[in-house]
């Protein structure tokens, strides 16, 4: 190899570094390592895509009633679909209380209801594909080579569920966020096995709703 095809060789592999570093910047190294933002804090700003690839921007400056912001991995997971399933008992109460009810899922667009193992929910289900939303909230994190091989041999392939090569999750989280944009609750478990039943999230939010609903 000449010496400019070196020197052409070892600026590709620094630019690659660089790139993956930037990609990397806003994830945490593991699980375990998450920080999510606190009760008290604002929520952040953040824009995710609806099925139909129409944008949907959240803005905590802006709310007109409260939210609940669920993250869950994807729709192959088979511990995120018995999530969706047990909100079944919740979610038609939340929003008969004045809460509006996101779901983020890391599944592309088009993926985020053929996904799951019941395709008739009626729930808002976005597209944070890029994860920026997870990161938003502190909540996002790499999955190094071991952990993404293991996804594979479950027959996992983040780079076709989520359009990317950032080989990257979030830890499943619920968020309680006020008409005002505070967080007022937050569940957030490393261990992706361990969700929030529904009951745990209604008796969080209650005390939030702006048309109380009976028990």
């Amino acid at each position: 190899m000449s010496a400019t095809n070196r020197y052409c060789a070892h600026v590709m592999s620094l630019a690659l570094g660089l790139m993956m570093a930037v990609a990397h910047a806003g994830l945490a190294p593991r699980a375990e390592a998450v920080k999510p933002i606190g009760v008290g804090e604002r929520a952040p700003d953040f824009t995710a895509d609806r099925a139909d690839r129409t944008r949907f921007d959240f803005s905590s400056g802006h709310l007109k009633k409260p939210y609940v912001i669920i993250f869950y991995r994807g729709g192959w997971c088979p511990y995120c679909n018995a999530q969706l399933a047990d909100m079944h008992l919740v979610e038609p109460k939340l929003r008969a209380s004045g809460f509006e009810v996101l779901f983020l899922s890391t599944d592309r667009p088009e993926l985020l209801y053929p996904s799951l193992k019941n395709p008739d929910i009626s729930y808002t289900l976005l597209s944070d594909s890029h994860l920026q939303a997870a990161q938003a909230f502190h909540i996002a994190f790499h999955l190094d080579d071991e952990q993404y091989a293991n996804e594979l041999k479950w027959g996992v392939d983040l780079e076709k569920t989520t359009g990317t090569r950032a080989h990257a999750l979030p830890v499943p989280s619920v968020f309680l966020v006020d008409a005002s944009g505070i967080i007022r609750f937050v569940y957030s478990n490393p261990d992706f096995r361990v969700r929030l039943h529904a009951s745990e999230l209604w008796q969080a939010a209650k005390t939030l709703a702006p048309n109380p609903q009976p028990e």
